[in-house]
């Protein structure tokens, strides 16, 4: 099978690598950045003529590959996924699919009419630990699903690294959070519930990563603030000690102390995280509805020590607790009074052998395998993937406009034509 990058950036770059380690060919690439560029063309022997600073100029191009990897900014999506399928190429789509809920209508829909596979980089709908809850929801073991509590713990110095210094800080030339970070569990729960949502309502705001925040004596960059080597968010602390893995390998290709402090000196994510141009929320809520009666919250917060999601699935008979940093799945079923015990089985699913907990490489292999004729749908196809696309605009209209958001209205609203 023959691909092409578009984007070279570190999710392009993740998924071209377990493609070509599958026994694939990585055949051209496009990135505006000569040295991701570069990097992509010396790794999977690319020659020199297949190596465009344009996803554009490579789409004149007649069609090279089976398959195109997009991998672009979020709202670049739109313009480069509609043309790869146009030039005859399938794809595997970075999430969000678009930022605006028309573009990823209009997406799925040219996929559709020129039959060509989608698949979107749902990852976490692969990864064991989900899997595994998803086993025992349909399992029914403890009856129907009635609600779900669903947590996204961001992270401070995630936050701080990708939404208050990095790509994603301002929705106009991102996505909204809740899209950009969000759409997966919005994904989850879809999947996990199954059922489409009929409801939903938000609240959130940007509380903390602001100037008003900002301790007193804090300079506009690290490099020339006098409490450098006492901010928790501080450049130097978050990064030189992570030289070669990530975060700091976003910051510059030269992972020596000399090329991160450059980075930190000279570059975006070198700025205070309290004198930032960052516009998205730090923390959001959503309450959701959905068309089979079941009823969900989710909680996104930067406000966390850990980069993990928690989970409790409320069925009619027992509960799920779920800790994914743990790696831990509690079934749990209901006792008949407050001194009764009943036994909880505690699953601990297959250890991650890729990034995304395991997501990253199955979602791969199923794509390619898709593509290969050896089965008939991808579970993140992208007729799966709208819905939770749809969610998280409408939960962006419903935080914004302090109002709840009914989603068959909201999907005829912006419904093409």
């Amino acid at each position: 099978m023959k691909i092409v990058l578009l984007g070279a950036g570190q999710r392009g770059m993740i998924y071209a690598q377990y493609a070509h380690k599958q026994g694939h060919e990585i055949v051209a690439v496009a990135d505006i950045n000569d040295q991701k560029r570069e990097a992509a063309c010396l790794e999977f022997g690319i020659p020199k003529e297949n190596s465009f600073s344009s996803v554009q100029a490579l789409l004149e191009k007649e069609c090279m590959a089976d398959a195109a990897i997009v991998a672009t900014m979020d709202r670049d999506h739109f313009g480069h996924a509609i043309p790869a399928m146009q030039k005859g190429y399938h794809l595997l789509l970075e999430k969000p699919i678009s930022p605006v809920a028309e573009e990823t209508l209009e997406i799925m829909a040219v996929s559709k009419k020129l039959k060509k596979h989608v698949v979107v980089c749902h990852v976490l709908r692969y990864a064991p630990f989900f899997q595994a809850i998803k086993k025992i929801i349909d399992e029914g073991c403890l009856g129907r699903v009635v609600s779900i509590q669903h947590n996204e713990n961001i992270g401070s110095y995630h936050m701080a690294h990708s939404f208050v210094r990095g790509n994603w800080r301002k929705k106009e030339t991102a996505s909204p959070i809740i899209m950009q970070k969000s759409c997966h569990d919005m994904d989850l729960l879809v999947w996990l519930v199954g059922s489409e949502c009929k409801k939903v309502a938000s609240f959130g705001e940007l509380t903390y990563f602001k100037k008003e925040k900002a301790p007193v004596g804090a300079a506009l960059r690290c490099a020339d603030c006098s409490l450098k080597d006492s901010c928790r968010f501080s450049a130097y602390r978050g990064y030189l000690p992570l030289m070669g893995g990530w975060p700091a390998t976003v910051l510059t290709g030269e992972q020596t102390r000399e090329g991160l402090m450059k980075a930190i000196e000279t570059g975006a994510y070198g700025r205070c995280v309290y004198h930032c141009d960052n516009d998205v929320c730090d923390h959001q809520v959503m309450a959701l509805e959905f068309k089979n009666g079941v009823t969900a919250t989710f909680n996104l917060s930067a406000f966390t020590n850990r980069m993990t999601r928690t989970l409790k699935v409320m069925c009619e008979e027992g509960e799920i607790r779920a800790s994914q940093a743990e790696n831990t799945i509690e079934i749990i079923p209901f006792c008949a009074n407050a001194v009764e015990q009943t036994e909880a089985t505690v699953v601990h699913p297959a250890e991650a052998d890729s990034g995304h907990g395991g997501g990253d490489g199955r979602m791969v292999a199923d794509f390619l395998a898709l593509l290969e004729g050896t089965q008939a749908q991808a579970s993140s196809d992208i007729t799966q993937s709208v819905e939770s696309h749809m969610m998280a605009c409408a939960a962006e209209e419903a935080r914004t406009l302090g109002k709840v958001v009914d989603m068959d209205d909201y999907k005829m609203r912006h419904m093409k034509g």
